[in-house]
């Protein structure tokens, strides 16, 4: 059932954004940003905090029009409650209750949280399929305010993964955790992407557990926004005419650093810390 047709992995664009600006109140986030993408890719999205990250989230799920410019989806309007996206946010919005996992996933309802009811034997077995995929199996009757944070970010992913969505927004989910959990959730979403053929987009502040595993890279900064390969993006120039600033990228042991070299700052969003 969570097995895309192959027709639905062409080369298609699924998202397409044409000069494309977005505000919060009088704030201009984004201007004129230009992006394409396939179904199939995996991007990755980063950029510090303030970027215009969460805004960005926020217009593919049509909770805020754009501004100026034009967005499309599959091809069509963006809708808000779109059922062609699983989207898992970055808070655990789950209530700590004694509800099993299996429980948990099924109470996920159709707008709240972009995936579908759980009320027949068909939705059943999709809960089972999601919770194979996601590596919950074996932790289906335990109570959900048991499990640690790195599973209960699995269980966000198997709501987010209900009703075979084309497109999967993970805003920040390795947010909080180690970097052994980090890894585990990482190879998680990377079998759910192969197995279903899902489009990812996966919002992190350290570029470096996604290095295997990214297509392109979606890089925020200074209100502007740019989209292409890894080698494309970060590049000295690239960064610094997003941050309008000197920046350096530094690779070392198969790692990535990004310094401001005007204040010697090491850059939270690709490597996780805040100061050299």
């Amino acid at each position: 059932m969570l097995v895309h047709s192959p027709s639905s992995l062409s080369d298609d664009s699924i998202i397409l954004l044409s000069e494309v600006s977005l505000k919060v109140g009088q704030d201009c986030i984004l201007s004129k940003v230009n992006a394409n993408i396939h179904s199939g890719e995996f991007i990755g999205i980063f950029g510090p905090n303030g970027s215009g990250k969460t805004t960005l989230v926020r217009a593919l799920l049509g909770l805020i029009p754009c501004s100026s410019g034009t967005m499309t989806l599959f091809g069509g309007p963006i809708r808000r409650g779109s059922r062609l996206i699983g989207y898992m946010p970055q808070a655990i919005t789950t209530c700590e209750t004694g509800l099993s996992v299996r429980a948990v996933i099924m109470a996920v309802q159709v707008g709240e949280h972009w995936g579908m009811p759980c009320n027949n034997a068909a939705a059943v077995r999709e809960v089972e399929e999601v919770l194979e995929l996601v590596q919950l199996s074996h932790l289906a009757e335990a109570p959900f305010y048991q499990l640690s944070g790195g599973e209960k970010q699995r269980v966000q992913l198997a709501q987010a993964l209900l009703g075979n969505p084309k497109l999967l927004i993970l805003d920040e989910p390795l947010a909080s955790l180690d970097p052994y959990h980090q890894q585990q959730l990482v190879d998680i979403i990377r079998n759910v992407k192969k197995i279903t053929g899902v489009t990812v987009l996966f919002i992190a502040h350290d570029i470096n557990p996604l290095l295997h595993i990214i297509d392109r890279v979606w890089y925020l900064a200074g209100g502007k926004a740019v989209l292409g390969t890894l080698e494309e993006v970060i590049s000295n120039n690239v960064l610094s005419n997003l941050y309008n600033a000197s920046m350096h990228v530094i690779r070392a042991e198969g790692r990535i650093f990004i310094v401001n070299a005007d204040s010697n700052i090491l850059e939270t969003t690709c490597c996780g810390h805040s100061h050299a």
